[in-house]
């Protein structure tokens, strides 16, 4: 087979540790030399690893995609000018036998040697950065979906029904009313048609009955008011990511007004394709 990388590197990544095998290949016979060395994952060895690898001429370095694991290297590989092939292990699977580091830092190496190693696609740095930012604004928002359900399944049990009767519960009506049942005050049935909407006044009846008879204990109204609290907590976090999104997302405005001019895409999706 065609040698592709007549220099590279194999590197077969773990939490704490890497094992690195340098394959060069000799000109007259092309025929493969191999050193292997291990370092540790902190920051220190890394950069010596890096050293290793230019004191070899080694600029091609390939390792799989395991974890997390392999994005510390591939930092500071990156940094120091390394070309960095990130594949995903499935591609290059160990070679059948006794599993060792070094056998598999070897193979990986072998395969990206005669380029048979498909390369993940790895976006620039602020790219990455961006991606981790929508990723947890994302998991802040299912985190807030799930307050909400929780917030209304309390007021459920304890025989409040006006989710049957407002569309939004937590709309300025609906956190009036949930706010002054959690308040401590004796029930006015008058005070809390006040508390509606106009919107929402031609059906007052409604509300009424669908509290009518609710019975909300000590406990109960401190476990609303927590989740309440963190409802707000959580949208403060999303306020506060969204202003660092915003800012990074800035010279990409273009590409995210053409996305918006597809139906049913919003600019927070937009920003994450």
């Amino acid at each position: 087979m065609k040698v592709v990388f007549p220099t590279c590197c194999g590197v077969d990544v773990h939490k704490s540790f890497l094992v690195a095998t340098i394959i060069k290949t000799q000109q007259d016979s092309l025929q493969p030399s191999y050193q292997k060395k291990r370092f540790s994952t902190f920051n220190a060895d890394l950069n010596r690893f890096a050293d290793w690898l230019h004191e070899n001429d080694c600029l091609d370095v390939c390792m799989e995609s395991t974890g997390k694991y392999w994005v510390p290297v591939f930092n500071i590989l990156e940094k120091r000018g390394i070309r960095v092939v990130v594949a995903n292990p499935k591609w290059v699977k160990a070679v059948k036998g006794n599993k060792d580091d070094t056998k598999d830092s070897k193979w990986i190496g072998d395969l990206f040697r005669i380029g048979l190693v498909k390369s993940s696609f790895i976006p620039d740095k602020d790219i990455r950065i961006l991606r981790e930012l929508t990723r947890y604004r994302y998991k802040l928002t299912s985190m807030r979906s799930s307050e909400k359900n929780r917030f209304q399944n309390a007021f459920t049990v304890c025989n409040v029904a006006l989710d049957s009767v407002v569309s939004d519960m937590f709309g300025k009506s609906a956190t009036a009313i949930t706010d002054y049942l959690t308040s401590g005050e004796d029930f006015d049935a008058q005070h809390c048609v006040s508390l509606l909407q106009r919107s929402l006044r031609k059906k007052a009846d409604d509300v009424l009955q669908s509290i009518e008879g609710y019975e909300i204990t000590a406990e109960q109204k401190t476990r609303i008011g927590i989740v309440r609290d963190h409802l707000h907590y959580i949208d403060a976090l999303i306020a506060r990511i969204d202003i660092c999104i915003n800012t990074m997302v800035d010279k990409y405005e273009g590409y995210i007004v053409l996305l918006r001019t597809i139906p049913g895409v919003d600019r927070s999706s937009a920003i994450t394709i």
